[in-house]
């Protein structure tokens, strides 16, 4: 199976969407090698702009460039262009609706060996709160392709949330279409949402399952806000019980966004595979994967003890 760098992906579409549209500006905060936005700068060094440790202002210049009509995509790692930056974010360019996508890689605990300063395991749910932003995080390179596309096409501020490491190529997905999750293995009983790396460990378990006779539907749900309440409900009325996998705190990200729905519309025993209120630590990522209850063993015993409920 192919494995691609999300990032690697990112910073080649940007390249792709610069050589169509002068339009678009790129900043970074002096991460550009890590988050592959170099790739733009050694293209159109003119459209590019660093402005090194000082994530604060380069959301204020985003929001200002895209107050001039520019389509403005900013990126760092995901602590820096959420925690450090969230009130230029709400402040200056969700308030005005102004057309910046923030593509922020090394989320949750994929950077691994840097630590718990570095792991962004609340990203999501800063985000999720304010008003006018739109979350997606793609399972895999390709769909990270297609999120930056559909980024640029629509209108106004949208958070992409990529890891550090490389990641398999999915097979059985359907064209990315932004608020719209995708079925990629139909089962019976039991249906596991993920998003992001988690798509692919909700797979892995799923094989695991079907050596006990459990076969999960399994969902990419990629685009978290707004998130497909149309497919949550159809999930919750075909199955008996929904397991929710992300690389998140449980609170305010992918599970609470679900249970959020299904409380109001078609209440199912719904429950949660994430990081349970505490922050990271040093390691690699597949040690923390494991450390944190986040593989596809652990997804697959938490799902064996919910079908015996």
């Amino acid at each position: 199976m192919e494995k691609l760098y999300a990032r690697d992906v990112y910073g080649q579409t940007l390249v792709e969407l610069g050589n169509k549209d002068e339009n678009l500006i790129v900043l970074d905060a002096d991460l550009s090698g890590s988050t592959r936005t170099v790739f733009f700068q050694r293209e159109f060094p003119e459209r590019f702009f660093n402005f090194g440790v000082a994530e604060q202002n380069m959301m204020a210049a985003a929001a200002g460039m895209a107050s001039c009509g520019k389509i403005v995509f900013a990126s760092t790692f995901a602590m820096f262009a959420t925690a450090r930056a969230l009130d230029q974010v709400r402040n200056s360019i969700c308030s005005n609706n102004f057309n910046v996508k923030i593509v922020a890689t090394h989320g949750g605990i994929s950077v691994g060996e840097d630590g718990a300063s570095h792991q962004a395991l609340e990203d999501v749910n800063f985000f999720r709160a304010i008003p006018n932003m739109r979350i997606v995080v793609p399972a895999d390179g390709p769909q990270t392709r297609e999120a930056v596309i559909a980024a640029y096409e629509a209108q106004g501020p949208i958070y992409i949330r990529l890891g550090r490491s490389k990641v398999p190529t999915l097979e059985n997905k359907s064209k990315f279409i932004l608020g719209k999750g995708q079925i990629l293995a139909s089962g019976e009983g039991l249906a596991i949402i993920a998003c992001g790396a988690m798509v692919q460990e909700a797979l892995a378990a799923r094989q695991i399952l079907e050596k006990d006779q459990i076969s999960p539907t399994i969902v990419n749900m990629h685009t978290i806000k707004p998130i497909d309440e149309e497919l949550l409900i159809d999930i919750a009325k075909s199955h008996s019980k929904i397991l929710v996998c992300e690389e998140h705190q449980v609170r305010g990200g992918l599970f609470s966004a679900v249970a959020e729905v299904l409380i109001r519309k078609q209440p199912i025993q719904t429950e949660c595979i994430g990081v349970q209120d505490s922050f990271g630590q040093s390691g690699s990522p597949k040690e923390l994967m494991d450390f944190y209850g986040l593989s596809s063993d652990c997804i697959a015993e938490k799902a064996k003890k919910l079908m015996r409920q």
